[in-house]
């Protein structure tokens, strides 16, 4: 059984279905064991703090997996004072990665190397106007997340499912839909309003493969669809986590004017790192989506793909018939 999309046949997988880009979790034996069950896992750059780290986890990956997989480069500013985004393209490049997802700044600038060396590109925005500017910078493809889901979905508010048909209207290039996607009946929805493929970050967590302490694990499967919330909206960099202490302190601190620096105390990566490979629940923030309320069982990543895919397929027949 599989699923045949523009995005299927573009990346040579069985399934319409990409792992998101999950910093500090996204390691060699995660991703291919989600490229090995038909769909396409990237490694993340920013879990790798030089070349020769992300180089050697490439190699690793290539050693478990001869499907492809992509590396993801997160392109926001940082307050790193040296960006590691032209060096990571270097590494991308060198190694022949098949496909590479960038999301921040537009990646203009890498199209012409990446074009040259034969490795697509996808964008990921939260906004029809951005994916349209990624269109006309040479993207293969572009990634729209909506307000429900993990991470940064941008300022203006809007679901997956307004989100998801005004791209498909508008763009010329597969769209992929990410936000609020945990099972085959939102996937077969995500088609259905016009995209290619879904990116599913979220759901991808509670799995047996994910490095993620239990305690997340459990926390997701007891999770309702309310158990997450908005903050940096001060900074202008919203971002959807889960309902913490941690996070309920940003709130707070964010409504008493506080900086960027007293804010990344709480909300840096290596503070949140800390607190999801401890199990501390409350130690940091956590990106998350509302998909939370829809993750019932922690499996191993291939059972939840098979069981994605039967459940879009049975719907399918469902409508079909009706």
């Amino acid at each position: 059984m599989s699923f045949k999309t523009k995005l299927t046949e573009m990346l040579g997988i069985d399934y319409p279905i990409l792992q998101g880009g999950m910093q500090w979790l996204a390691k060699a034996e995660f991703v291919a064991a989600v490229s090995e069950a038909g769909c396409l896992g990237f490694i993340t750059a920013a879990s790798f703090p030089s070349k020769q780290e992300l180089r050697d986890e490439i190699h690793k990956a290539k050693e478990l997996t001869n499907k492809p997989f992509g590396v993801n480069v997160s392109m926001l500013p940082g307050l790193a004072a040296e960006d590691m985004t032209n060096q990571y393209f270097e590494v991308i490049i060198d190694e022949k990665i098949p496909v590479v997802e960038t999301s921040g700044r537009s990646p203009e600038p890498f199209v012409p190397p990446l074009k040259e060396a034969g490795i697509k590109l996808i964008h990921k925005v939260p906004a029809v106007r951005f994916a349209q500017k990624a269109q006309s910078v040479g993207a293969d493809a572009v990634t729209i997340v909506g307000f429900e889901c993990a991470g940064h979905p941008g300022m203006d508010d809007v679901t997956t499912f307004v989100l998801i048909p005004r791209a498909a209207e508008t763009l010329n290039i597969p769209v992929i839909a990410g936000g609020g996607i945990a099972n085959g009946r939102t996937m077969l929805a995500a088609l259905a309003l016009g995209a290619e493929g879904v990116v599913m970050g979220t759901r991808f967590v509670a799995t047996e493969e994910c490095v993620i302490h239990n305690n997340f694990k459990e926390w997701l499967v007891g999770a309702k669809e309310t158990d997450t919330m908005m903050i940096e909206r001060s900074i202008r960099n919203a971002a959807r986590v889960m309902r913490n202490e941690a996070a309920e302190k940003v709130a707070q601190m964010e409504e008493q004017g506080a900086t960027l620096e007293e804010l990344m105390t709480i909300i840096s990566g290596q503070v949140g790192r800390e607190a999801m490979l401890s199990g501390d629940l409350n130690g940091g923030t956590f990106a998350v989506g509302q998909a939370a309320g829809l993750i019932h069982e922690v499996k191993p990543i291939k059972d939840v793909v098979q069981d994605i895919v039967s459940e879009a397929e049975e719907i399918r027949k469902q409508i079909n018939a009706m």
